[in-house]
């Protein structure tokens, strides 16, 4: 039996470039880790990151809430007595790749898919066991908290079936009332490159990833982030919230792997900074984030390679967009 057969995400390690931008990606997560001020503040840094990751993940959705609108309404809150996740306090400064207009930053829908991704991030340190002994019963978990006040209690953690809407979800339901069912409206940007698969097709497929992530592997953890985060992506396993869960599962991979154990890199402020058009003008050339994703779905060694290529470069920015937050917490 060949290697990769017995190991796939080896051979997705094997692809041309791959290896170099892993490589790459794991020299700016180092450097991030060196840093001085990681000896005495580094929950402070895993909050803030964890933050505008979850701010990034909502946009990355289409649902662009300013980082400062985003404080104000936890900073509430917190001032109401209600209880808000780690972070919302930190105030180090605005993250990259920041666009959003005041029309978005009153829309409620937004805001609360941005809360959940939020609530989500705040606890996925604590999912990092259980997602290495059981993926599903993890995504379920993470499901169940990005997507509480948004969606119907009976559809929360649980894979979609044949029939059930694909898509986004639809506006908070008035307080004491039910969420209404998921929306096809808005679809998520990175939808577009992204039809859903038959249920069927999607279950196969997530017991394929699951056994794989479950399995030994000598691919780097983010070779294992970038095939977890592009399948999840591509089969849509919840029809609600799929990128927000599929982003986050690749942040708990590199967590739970080893990559960034304290949870300090802000992978989605790095897509986003790539969807948007930033990134490194030394470096080689990185695709967008819908453009990569299509790569991906395309199939073929070279569209995988394309994919793990673009999570290795967020990896990359979002290593130095942590960096820049130690910097302003050493000024403070």
């Amino acid at each position: 039996m060949s290697v990769a057969e017995t190991d796939p995400l080896s051979q997705v390690a094997a692809v041309p470039g791959v290896d170099d931008a892993a490589t790459s990606a794991r020299a700016a997560v180092d450097t991030l880790l060196r840093h001085r001020v990681l000896r005495r503040s580094s929950a402070e840094v895993t909050a803030e990151a964890s933050l505008r990751a979850a701010r990034a993940s909502a946009a990355l959705e289409g649902h662009d809430i300013p980082l400062d609108v985003l404080r104000a309404h936890l900073g509430d809150q917190l001032a109401d007595g209600e209880q808000v996740p780690a972070g919302a306090g930190a105030a180090t400064g605005q993250p990259a790749g920041q666009a959003a207009t005041s029309t978005d930053s009153t829309d409620g829908r937004s805001l609360a898919v941005t809360l959940g991704a939020v609530r989500l991030y705040a606890e996925l340190g604590t999912l990092s066991s259980a997602w290495e002994r059981a993926p599903r019963q993890a995504l379920a978990r993470m499901h169940l908290l990005a997507g509480r006040g948004l969606l119907p209690d009976a559809v929360l953690g649980r894979p979609r079936a044949d029939g059930q809407p694909v898509g986004a979800p639809g506006a908070a339901g008035a307080a004491g009332q039910q969420p209404p069912p998921p929306s096809a409206l808005p679809t998520p940007p990175w939808a577009m490159s992204a039809p859903a698969v038959s249920a069927a097709e999607m279950s196969a497929r997530l017991d394929g990833l699951t056994a794989v992530l479950t399995g030994p592997t000598k691919a780097p953890a983010i070779v294992v982030a970038a095939v977890t985060h592009g399948e999840l992506l591509a089969i849509r396993p919840f029809g609600a919230l799929d990128g927000i869960i599929a982003r986050a599962a690749a942040r708990l991979v590199l967590i739970s792997r080893g990559l960034d154990p304290k949870a300090l890199v802000a992978t989605d402020v790095g897509h986003l900074e790539l969807a948007q058009g930033g990134g490194d003008e030394a470096a080689a050339p990185v695709a967008d984030y819908g453009a990569a994703l299509a790569a991906y779905l395309a199939g073929g060694a070279e569209g995988v390679g394309i994919w793990v290529r673009h999570c290795a470069g967020a990896v990359a920015l979002a290593a130095r967009e942590s960096l820049a937050v130690c910097e302003a917490i050493s000024r403070a």
